[in-house]
């Protein structure tokens, strides 16, 4: 396995008496889809919002690119180039598709006058450049966001990462509430993302998805890691096992010390 782009090392999160996360670690690859899942209450969001800046943990350390970070917010992530897709997309319905691309990253002309104003040509032609080669099922980059499905949607918003993010992309349910078709189309970015290069950290409660284009598996259960093994490695049954702390076999248990 390459040398991690991003990892956790002994990473805690404490309110109060509660620990929603305690002494983790995690780590993905360049090049590589690391899903996250666990149980409601599991520590999945605030690992999450840890990675992506919204949350500073209370115990442990980050590295990023070979170098230990402290992210203040999720604009030092996104600096960083580590960008998020959570499960509310964060996209504006009244704007359309080029404007969400852009939205806090307008490009504005060069001059010493243009340079306070939008350059929309430019944008225009990079959104319809950016959709077309992903393949994005859009009739349109003008339509508002607002008139497209739930899969449209979160094409957008995960076309959005790949051209914003430079080398972490982290998707918080991207399928969720979405159909067999709309899925796929969604699924094949996931791919794209990794085939470009981004190391993916994809959170989903949808076995069949994580198995078709998960790497790897990281499992959390009451906040504590409870496995982290090879997709080819297990079943949907020893993943299961793990999140509902059913005892796994002896040979799941081998499969997985490999890679502690």
């Amino acid at each position: 396995m390459a040398e991690p782009i991003l990892s956790l090392h002994g990473i805690a999160k404490h309110y109060g008496p509660v620990r929603a996360l305690d002494a983790v670690d995690f780590e993905v690859a360049a090049g590589e889809i690391v899903s996250l899942v666990g149980d409601n209450g599991a520590g999945k969001s605030t690992m999450v919002k840890i990675m992506s800046g919204a949350v500073r943990p209370s115990a442990g350390e980050i590295r990023f690119a070979g170098r230990a970070v402290s992210f203040a917010s999720p604009h030092d992530a996104r600096e960083a180039g580590i960008e998020t897709v959570y499960q509310d997309l964060a996209v504006v319905p009244e704007l359309d598709a080029e404007a969400n691309l852009f939205l806090g990253r307008e490009w504005t002309g060069s001059g010493p006058i243009s340079r306070f104003f939008l350059d929309k040509r430019r944008m225009r032609r990079a959104a319809e450049e950016h959709i077309a080669s992903l393949k994005v099922n859009l009739k349109s980059t003008r339509q508002p966001v607002g008139l497209l499905s739930g899969g449209q949607r979160q094409s957008v918003a995960v076309a959005r990462a790949i051209l914003w993010g430079r080398k972490v992309v982290i998707l918080d349910e991207p399928t969720a509430a979405l159909g067999v078709r709309e899925s796929r189309g969604v699924l094949d970015l996931v791919l794209e993302l990794r085939a470009r290069g981004f190391g993916v950290v994809m959170v989903s409660h949808s076995m069949p998805h994580i198995f078709e284009v998960s790497d790897r598996i990281f499992v959390l259960r009451h906040g504590r890691r409870a496995g982290f093994v090879e997709r080819a490695a297990v079943t949907m049954n020893d993943v299961v096992g793990m999140i509902t702390g059913v005892a796994v076999s002896e040979s799941m248990t081998v499969r997985e010390a490999g890679h502690s």
